[in-house]
């Protein structure tokens, strides 16, 4: 039985890596959504393997014959893998133009098939093994999650070694081990067929697999990836003369450096600036949110800096010890040093950028991220903050995403840590006395993000105790941006008085200050009406917030660490006017991130139906798969639906919360995934030996437990240097894990004695309710936050442990109970 293991193992490991690898490559050529998508393309996959089974179930087919099957399933998963990169890579399917090209629908046709393949062969090779020996389901059970875990933290090594591109083939390559591992099964004289010829089979294989070592070494040009045409990469490059000068992988992000002429980017710059810009490269992150490396190389060249609104800090705050908040390619840095800030602390949580920007010395020398006054920490803002007991003058939060309209919806399924209630509370913790929070946003119409910010501060410094947050705010914006400067104590008229000359020498709009009429704004750039001022004083009213938030047309109301979705403005009151815009707009998705999620589940659900309804329509006469006794459809489909919609309950959120506690959502989503995984197959190999039934209700209550835990967690230990916070993740996910592992093999041990030909609709059920859960905890994240959807996942297993304790009590007699 051990190649049988060995080889589930392989096939596992290269399924969640090519699962994770797909979600980086979706994040780098399209947008979030699609990298969401690629977990409920997974399921799916699983879901349909299921209902592939119970069509064609191994009846009486011998173990021999099986494995050679298996080892084809592995072969075919390998292929499939490329297909499916190849499919992501050149159909030309463009979301943008759903609505308006009927072509778009059989691109997608071709689109979503393509992905789900990798994933139906590796759920084959997994339901398979389950229902040829469903005796050994804890071990076969425990060798598939191992794999996945194994998988899950090959991507941290693998991706920055190889890079995206050759990241797929290496999955490939490992799913045709796994297929190698198979075969060698089959050299054992007993569980060989009569046809079946080991040696010239593995032979095959070794030739692909050596024909996929060429493909690592030396891919084609067919593999270089694509950027959607969309993204700020593939625009800049239209530029004069462009050139791609740096691009360089790392476990959660691609950056690239783009040199051309046609370069500008000075985020707000006012329009009462005469000259041109120096000359400036673009920094990407994952294909977006250019950032720009500013060559100062003439005298005159620093001139445009003090025309962006970022320097009213250091006019108010004269030699101002600064902290700034991810500054990218150092445009804030370069501000802060030429407005007289004695010293800047740059906090950059990824490493590739600090090397992209020095990688340009020759080019823009000397390096802004080099100055004597910059100390640069590499870490994120929450965990520094959380352990560091300096105090600053200025705490920055700079702009580093790309303009994208509210409508777009471009950025509404992503988490962000940086700008969240309790992340304001950690920036106002570390101002001096008279110090100043600054974040700048982009101007919208009408205005959402900038209001949200403003509601943001506001919650913020009333629960750091301040009664009235009015006098301790004031905002101005220019054409493009507007920044909002906080304070723990109230401004002073003479600071009022800076603050006026300072917008009216600059051509910058006033926003708010305590006591501003409405003449006083929307002067220089003019806007319809003086709508800004207006929602800044009703939402710096502590009387009228709640109600204004309240009646609001997008979702503006304050972030928090259990709902971290400050990109989310969608409500469903909009959904009227964005279906009218449908076909009229260039916008995705008609105007809403959100409405993914809402056609997706619509989708998941209709195709799930299908796949569970299959099988019982082609084969439901048959009495077998009625089931016999105590174990019949209806407690079967019941169980190990509330399985599946268990696990995505309580994985989903904490994929998102661990990204707050490790700083990287890359490191949560491989972490999270290996912990849980792990110990879930452990889990699984031991449930044989433990009373899983009672287990399972143990389980209801740590799921319940864990958002108090997590925060309790958080508090204490987020702070701790990365490699701590790593084995805290990890120790505190095994439990949660190992309990999570017991219910399907016991309820498939079940089965095995009372209706065996159940097995595999059981896999397909469970696959189906996966898919259908991926996407509705998502949308309880992002409405409802955290806690409420492991609440629903606890809810979910006490089901299960209903029908398990009360409907198949019979069945303990032959199953450990």
């Amino acid at each position: 039985m051990l190649p049988l293991y060995a080889g589930i193992f392989l096939v596992s490991a290269a399924m969640l890596f090519f699962e994770i690898t797909l979600t980086r490559l979706f994040s780098v050529t399209q947008w979030y959504h699609f990298a969401f998508m690629s977990v409920s393309v997974a399921l799916l996959g699983f879901g349909a393997s299921g209902t592939w089974l119970a069509l064609r179930p191994p009846v009486q087919e011998k173990k021999g014959a099986i494995v050679r099957r298996l080892a084809a399933i592995a072969a075919l998963f390998s292929v499939s893998v490329l297909i499916a990169y190849l499919a992501i890579n050149h159909v030309p399917f463009d979301s943008y133009l759903i609505a308006l090209e009927r072509r778009q629908l059989l691109y997608l046709a071709l689109y979503y098939p393509a992905q789900i393949l990798p994933f139906f062969f590796a759920g084959l090779c997994v339901g398979l093994s389950l229902t040829a020996w469903p005796g050994q389901a804890n071990a076969v059970y425990a060798a598939n999650l191992a794999g996945s875990a194994a998988g899950s933290l090959a991507v941290l090594v693998l991706v920055p070694l190889l890079g995206g591109e050759r990241a797929v083939v290496c999955a490939s390559a490992t799913g045709l081990l796994g297929a190698i591992t198979f075969s060698i099964g089959l050299s054992n004289q007993k569980h060989r067929s009569d046809h079946a010829q080991p040696g010239l089979i593995r032979a095959s294989y070794g030739l692909l697999l050596l024909a996929l070592i060429a493909l690592l070494i030396h891919p084609p040009p067919l593999f270089t990836l694509r950027i959607s045409p969309y993204k700020t990469l593939a625009r800049s490059l239209l530029f004069p003369e462009a050139r791609v000068v740096f691009s360089r992988w790392n476990a959660f992000s691609r950056v690239d450096v783009v040199d051309s002429a046609g370069i500008h980017s000075a985020p707000g710059l006012s329009l009462s600036f005469v000259g041109e810009l120096p000359r400036q490269l673009a920094l990407l992150v994952d294909g977006a949110d250019l950032s720009p490396i500013t060559c100062l190389q003439q005298p005159d060249d620093e001139r445009f800096l003090q025309y962006l609104p970022a320097v009213l800090p250091y006019v108010l705050r004269p030699h101002a010890r600064a902290l700034l908040i991810e500054p990218r390619g150092g445009l804030d840095v370069l501000t802060a040093l030429h407005s007289g800030a004695s010293s800047v602390v740059a906090l950059e949580s990824n490493p590739l950028v600090l090397q992209a920007v020095r990688a340009q010395r020759d080019q823009c020398a000397p390096a802004v991220y080099d100055d004597p006054q910059v100390t640069v920490v590499l870490e994120d803002a929450r965990s520094y903050l959380r352990r560091s007991k300096e105090q600053f003058d200025v705490v920055w939060v700079s702009l580093t995403d790309t303009y994208q309209p509210v409508t777009s919806g471009a950025y509404s399924l992503s988490e962000s840590y940086v700008y969240t209630v309790e992340a304001m509370l950690e920036y106002l913790e570390h101002l001096r006395d008279d110090g100043m929070l600054v974040l700048t946003r982009w101007v919208q119409s009408p205005p959402s993000e900038e209001v949200r910010t403003c509601a943001l501060v506001a919650e913020a410094l009333e629960r750091a105790g301040v009664g009235n947050p009015s006098p301790h705010v004031v905002a101005y914006r220019s054409w493009s941006t507007a920044t909002l400067v906080a304070k723990r104590t109230p401004f002073r008229s003479e600071e009022i008085a800076e603050l006026k000359e300072f917008c009216s020498g600059r051509s910058f709009d006033l926003i708010y200050y305590e006591g501003m009429p409405a003449t006083e704004a929307n002067r220089y750039n003019v806007l319809p009406d003086a709508a800004h001022h207006a929602a800044f004083q009703r939402v710096l009213s502590s009387t009228d917030r709640q109600d204004f938030l309240r009646q609001y047309f997008y979702e503006i109301s304050p972030p928090t660490d259990d709902q971290p979705f400050f990109f989310h403005y969608f409500k469903w009151g909009q959904t009227q006017s964005i279906l009218r815009s449908l076909g009229r707009t260039w916008q995705p998705f008609g105007g809403s991130g959100f409405l993914i999620l809402v056609a997706l589940l619509v989708l998941a659900i209709v195709l799930s139906l299908g796949l569970i309804l299959l099988p019982l329509a082609v084969r439901g006469t048959s009495a077998g798969f009625r089931g016999r006794s105590s174990v019949g459809l209806r407690w079967t489909l019941l169980y190990f639906a509330c399985l599946g919609l268990g696990y995505l309950f309580a994985e989903m959120p904490l994929l998102q919360q661990f990204i707050l506690f490790l700083g990287q959502p890359t490191y949560s989503f491989s972490l999270v995934l290996f912990s849980v995984l792990l110990f879930s197959g452990l889990g699984s190999a031991l449930s044989a030996r433990l009373p899983w039934r009672t287990l399972l209700l143990v389980l209801v209550v740590v799921v319940l437990a864990y958002p108090l835990f997590l925060s309790r967690l958080f508090a204490l230990s987020i702070g701790w240097s990365l490699p701590l916070r790593l084995l805290v993740a990890v120790l505190c996910l095994g439990p949660l894990g190992f309990l999570l592992g017991l219910p399907l093999p016991g309820g498939i041990r079940v089965l095995e004695h009372r209706a065996p030909e159940l097995i595999p609709w059981a896999w397909a059920v469970n696959g189906c309710a996966s898919v259908i859960s991926s996407i509705v905890a998502v949308m309880g994240a992002v409405t409802s936050g955290f806690a409420v959807v492991l609440a629903a996942g606890a809810l979910a297993y006490f089901l299960a442990w209903v029908v398990a304790v009360f409907f198949w009590s019979h069945d303990s007699a032959r199953v450990q109970a």
